[in-house]
């Protein structure tokens, strides 16, 4: 074996939180440059994304490869330090993440001789790649980014977790590898490296709110897709490959009664969030006092002993404020509650930080409430959050999958009189006219389309967002042509599901992988060095759902219903049967409706629109006006100003003035 240097130091860190400040892994593999990269290269690498892991700093260079670790200590407080290695020092392993079902895997693997120096998740993983090699992935319930270097086959080894809950970013650069758990890592590696924001992915996220599949913002950086992995070795890099895609695959009709699946559901639901309370430190949970939140508080409040504290967070705008239900929930639980009001101000001041940890254009502000979440769960000493999300994705609770059978039921039964009802039922604050209402739902939901259209649920969403197109440059809309088409990957998994498992199918792979459980999951948790774990996203559960008839998941129209009877005899009737309030907060009313932030005539000036080039300055500067004068604006604007002021922050702060760490 090479000769290999480790080391590990501790330094104390003064958190930055409005700047480069979490676990965080980064690393290289020389392909065929040997001499570029060294420790010093790692440290670049690594201390840009210390808020992911302020406890720790671990590094392995070796021959090809080098391995950076940031550690959040969250399992084997005193012994889990990373890179790890396997008995014979010819594997190393760095890891984001968790296993929660470590303990059962570790069990077998010292049944088959195996010597574990710690006691830490990370060491079972690599011991069961000794075991299994790739294969050892189907075995790993958890949320994970995972880089294993072989140092006598001189490869490297890199995977997802199933969902996508853990990022991992990586490019190629003058005979270099580099992989990291952010962008700003990579960008840090090299001086050389290219910074350009890709027009073609700007012009993606103006219309499905997130760029598809691999790409990122970034020219040349691209992701390690969900339930995929990918080798490296001296011959060049390995095209990923999948070892894992959500299966939609309903049981035939009458198999089981409704009751049997609730009952299912909560019995994985109940392991799900038992074995996510694995840790050596307190576990808190989210509450927002809708189903979701409500329904994994009270499974810990009755299937468990751990203590109860939780976490919300308020608005002082009554239109998104959810805080009568989550005081509810606070009283019927018990818990130890904490709560924070956001206000106007509060989302105009955190929004460039936020956008620099989340190092992509975002359209919404909804994820700095939760930023400011993660702040409160910090300051509380808490370092875990159990939290509801994919629970909407998985179970069918979101409004576009009620439009999507609406829609499929006006274009079965065009002459139907109960049109008008399910449209009102569904938009109550509609007042259309029968005579009216087909046209309006021709117009907003395409409802004459074809429903063997692959992305016919999602077209209408489409369509609105695209409206924010009149403010992209020539040249952004010139490189924007054929969207669509960047979707054709998912083509095969797609064209054998009904409309409905197709809607969840996209809305899984496409807005919750790189958007909720991104720039309002990963990023904004990990900022405050807080690790969200999501029991609706263990795999098993999943699964599951995939198996639930659509008639059961969505009975008429009413969302959720397995879950809903799964949980009803645990939760308030009021909390089962509200109506779905999706989670949102104030757009521009977040930068006019008090003191406008001084950062905007910055950001939005005409020199940065055009040496930037993304935007045309004129239709800025109106919209601009527009919002100055307070009036209500619409989807539209208020996505293109979060949009394009989002998109600025990224161009100033991540290519024309990156400043890469010492």
């Amino acid at each position: 074996m090479p000769k290999a240097q480790i080391f590990t130091f501790y330094q104390a860190i003064n958190i930055n939180h409005q700047g480069y400040c979490m676990c965080g892994i980064a690393g290289y593999f020389q392909i065929n440059n040997r001499q570029q990269n060294d420790r010093q290269t790692l440290k670049r690498m690594i201390f840009p994304v210390r808020h992911r892991g302020p406890d720790d700093f671990g590094f392995f260079v070796g021959k090809t490869a080098g391995l950076a670790h940031a550690r959040l200590s969250i399992i084997d407080l005193e012994g889990g330090r990373q890179p790890i290695a396997n008995e014979d020092r010819t594997l190393w392993i760095i890891f984001n993440g968790e296993i929660f079902n470590y303990p059962e895997l570790r069990a077998e693997l010292l049944k088959k001789g195996h010597i574990f120096t710690t006691r830490s998740d990370t060491e079972v993983i690599l011991h069961l790649y000794e075991e299994k090699g790739t294969d050892c992935l189907a075995d790993l319930n958890g949320q994970f980014a995972i880089a294993i270097h072989d140092t006598k086959k001189q490869t490297l080894f890199l995977a997802r977790d199933r969902m996508g809950i853990r990022p991992l970013f990586y490019t190629h650069h003058n005979g270099s590898f580099y992989f990291a758990s952010e962008v700003k890592s990579i960008f840090s590696a090299h001086h050389a490296l290219p910074r350009q924001i890709n027009p073609h992915v700007l012009s993606e996220i103006f219309t499905f709110w997130s760029p598809v599949g691999e790409k990122s913002i970034f020219s040349g950086i691209k992701q390690l897709l969900p339930g995929h992995f990918m080798e490296v070795t001296d011959s060049g890099i390995h095209e990923p490959q999948c070892y894992w895609s959500i299966p939609f695959c309903p049981d035939e009709p009458g198999k089981r009664s409704e009751q049997e699946y609730a009952a299912e559901l909560r019995e994985l639901l109940i392991d799900a969030v038992r074995i996510r309370l694995r840790a050596d430190v307190p576990v808190g949970a989210y509450l927002s006092g809708g189903l979701d939140s409500s329904a994994i508080t009270s499974l810990v409040k009755n299937y468990t002993n751990n203590p109860l504290k939780t976490f919300s967070v308020t608005f002082s705008d009554k239109v998104y404020d959810e805080s009568a239900e989550q005081n509810e929930m606070k009283e019927y639980l018990g818990t130890d509650h904490n709560q924070i009001i956001c206000s106007y101000k509060d989302i105009a001041e955190s929004f460039p930080g936020v956008i620099l940890h989340a190092e992509t254009p975002i359209l919404r502000t909804a994820p700095v409430p939760l930023f400011l979440l993660s702040q409160l769960v910090h300051q509380n000493q808490y370092k875990v959050v159990l939290t509801g999300e994919g629970a909407d994705e998985i179970l069918g609770g979101y409004d576009i999958f009620k439009e999507a059978k609406i829609r499929a039921f006006i274009h079965a039964q065009p002459n139907s009189i109960y049109r008008p009802q399910l449209l009102k039922r569904l938009y109550p604050y509609m007042a259309l006219s029968p005579a009216k209402f087909v046209e309006f739902a021709r117009k907003s939901f395409a409802a004459d389309a074809d429903t063997h259209d692959l992305f016919y649920a999602h077209r209408p969403r489409w369509k609105t967002t695209s409206g924010t197109h009149i403010f992209l440059s020539n040249q952004v809309l010139e490189q924007g042509k054929e969207l669509v088409k960047g979707m054709d990957y998912m083509h095969n998994d797609l064209k054998s599901l009904d409309f409905f498992n197709r809607a969840q199918y996209l809305e899984c792979k496409t807005l919750m992988a790189n958007y909720l459980l991104s720039s309002q999951g990963d990023r904004m948790a990990m900022a405050h060095s807080v690790e969200g774990r999501f029991p609706f996203l263990d795999h098993r559960v999943v699964e599951f759902a995939g198996r639930i008839p659509t008639y059961y998941k969505m009975k008429a129209l009413n969302e959720k219903n397995i879950l809903k009877q799964a949980m009803e005899d645990i939760l308030p009737p009021h909390i089962v049967q509200r109506k779905k309030q999706p989670y949102m907060a104030p757009d521009i009313s977040s930068f006019f409706a008090e003191k406008e932030p001084d950062y905007l005539d910055y950001f939005l000036s005409p020199s940065l629109l055009n040496e930037a080039g993304l935007f045309k300055p004129k239709a800025v500067e109106k919209l601009l006006e527009k919002c100055r004068k307070k009036s209500r604006q619409g989807f539209r604007e208020n996505m293109a100003f979060v949009g394009i002021l989002s998109s600025q922050i990224v161009y100033e702060k991540m290519i024309k003035n990156f400043k890469p760490a010492p």
